[in-house]
């Protein structure tokens, strides 16, 4: 909050003047927030500036900054004249409430105003949510009033969703009370970020293309083994209208008074992990540098983001930035204690990750920057150590102090990027014509470094389903945790011959990817022991504490 007063907030239109981004064009929620139209994508002939991708190194309990670094990039690269917009996604209310708090950049590198972004904000995640679960009713009333489709109850796929962390939630029976209620059967709920809508949501490049691929939302599969689409029971159209507003990105500003673009919100180790691709668009339209911002580590947000998001929306690549710490690097060296100690041998042998990550990057063609932000413990020699490392790699290396000093503690990083000037298409791991197995077998070996890929029972079986309904030529959107590059969280660093298991493959067939479901990862989350919802108050003034 101290941060945010110190510095004065301007009319979001006066703002977007400088970027050139018409009035009319402006759909206002008060005078720091408003909506853009997405149809000036389309009406705009402004060239298109180059994109900034920003990943990071596989997560430790710390936080490494990747939202942090986004933002203060976009203010270093105006710093040095160059107009710059962020792209990057909204908070869910689930991890708010359950351990990160609020999660819109921190420091002097933050977009504002905070608290309206990290709780329901424009309304766009409530809008998904009851999209979602419209369809999921509509599946229900069908078959109350006669089950015209023969919809199989023991096959329905899709699930209902809501944007809170609740593990009580993720197997329920649905239909209880009499027959009056309609007719029992098991179902659940999958948290609003990983749910189907949200990843359509994000995809989508206009309203007729957003309410075309709610429309291939598979249902399920009739008695004869039939798949059924939402467009079967007629939902799209309901859908897209509760949508019509959500679809147009939300504009905020930085605590500098650049423009950032917060729109969608998938979860990057149960969905794909960006901003929708209508904001990235955007941003690239009326900025010289897009700054786009992929969720976790290059596993996870940066091989969905080049893979899907980058391949779907013809997207080139300038730089891929990787954020990393010392005290990140230690963890993933063996030091799992408090950061008391200063041990040069846990930094240097926690490098193996941050490589993996570099060589991650590399594979898909794409020239890579490494930025390590700044925190007061470091010491010379540790960011002596890390440079040394990766100079060594030809890769670049920048010290980001963001946190602290905002666009001036970017500047480095800033001029690293603006080096680069060739724009890449990623050579991309897969080919949409190998078949779903040789995807996540690409996937897993050259990304995450397994030595075999199983699969189950189940897993055979969905992928006998995927065939069914034509998806062998699908996207792949892995859904793994994010702790570790295998799917063991406990596997720290950068593990080596290690098997992948695949535990069962799930289909989004509107959002035209399946989803192969890796280890115990959750589509529904649970709270910890002490929420940080229990540390949230409101005070008269209108204050919060508990969200920074």
């Amino acid at each position: 909050m101290k941060f945010q007063k110190m510095l004065k907030l301007k009319k979001i239109f006066d703002i977007s003047k400088k970027y050139e981004i018409p009035e009319e064009s402006l759909r206002p929620y008060g005078d720091y927030i408003a909506k853009v139209d997405y149809r000036l994508l389309y009406e705009s002939m402004k060239d298109f500036g180059k994109l900034i991708f920003v990943t990071g190194i596989t997560p430790t309990p710390y936080g490494e900054g990747k939202t942090t670094t986004v933002i203060g990039l976009v203010d270093a690269l105006n710093r040095l004249g160059y107009k710059s917009l962020a792209s990057i996604r909204q908070p869910s209310l689930g991890p708010i409430f359950g351990i990160k708090g609020g999660a819109a950049g921190g420091g002097y590198a933050q977009v504002v105003p905070m608290d309206d972004i990290n709780l329901l904000f424009t309304g766009d995640f409530p809008a998904i949510e009851y999209a979602n679960n419209l369809l999921a009713s509509l599946i229900d009333n069908h078959i109350f009033h006669g089950n015209e489709l023969g919809i199989d109850s023991r096959k329905i796929k899709f699930r209902r969703a809501i944007d809170m962390n609740d593990r009580s939630l993720r197997s329920i029976v649905v239909g209880l009370g009499g027959s009056a209620n309609g007719f029992p059967r098991e179902a659940g709920f999958d948290i609003t970020a990983a749910s189907e809508v949200m990843a359509i949501f994000g995809l989508s490049l206009n309203i007729n293309d957003l309410k075309k691929k709610l429309g291939e939302i598979l249902v399920g599969f009739s008695y004869d083994k039939k798949p059924i689409y939402a467009r079967d029971l007629k939902a799209e159209g309901a859908m897209a209208a509760i949508l019509r507003r959500a679809i147009n990105p939300n504009l905020v500003q930085t605590l500098e008074n650049n423009l950032a673009f917060v729109h969608g919100g998938p979860f990057a180790n149960i969905a794909h992990g960006t901003s929708s691709i209508l904001s990235i668009k955007l941003a690239l339209k009326f900025s010289d540098y897009a700054v786009v911002e992929g969720g976790f580590a290059t596993d996870l947000g940066g091989e969905k983001f080049l893979d899907i998001i980058a391949r779907l929306g013809d997207l080139k690549v300038c730089a891929v930035v990787i954020v990393a710490t010392t005290r990140a690097l230690k963890y993933h060296g063996g030091l799992k204690v408090n950061y008391v100690e200063d041990s040069n041998k846990n930094l240097v042998r926690g490098l193996q990750n941050l490589e993996k990550h570099i060589e991650n990057m590399q594979a898909f063609g794409l020239k890579v920057v490494v930025a390590l932000n700044k925190f007061s413990e470091d010491t010379k020699e540790e960011i002596k150590i890390v440079r040394d490392f990766v100079e060594s790699m030809g890769v670049g290396f920048a010290l980001s102090d963001v946190w602290a000093q905002g666009g001036k503690g970017g500047e480095e990083l800033a001029k690293k990027i603006v080096e680069i000037e060739e724009e890449r298409t990623p050579r991309f791991i897969y080919k949409l014509e190998q078949s779903p197995k040789e995807k996540i077998e690409r996937i897993a070996k050259i990304i995450y470094g397994a030595s075999l890929v199983e699969y189950s029972q189940e897993a055979e079986a969905d992928l006998k389903d995927v065939s069914l309904v034509g998806m062998d030529n699908s996207f792949v959107c892995m859904a793994k945790t994010p702790l570790s590059l295998s799917a063991d969280p406990k596997l720290i660093g950068r593990p080596e011959d290690f098997k992948i298991m695949v535990r069962e493959v799930r289909i989004s067939h509107g959002a035209n990817f399946i989803v192969p479901v890796l280890g115990k990862i959750m589509t529904m989350p649970g709270l910890p022991k002490i929420p940080q919802a229990v540390k949230f108050d409101i005070f008269e003034n209108g204050e919060m504490q508990g969200i920074y």
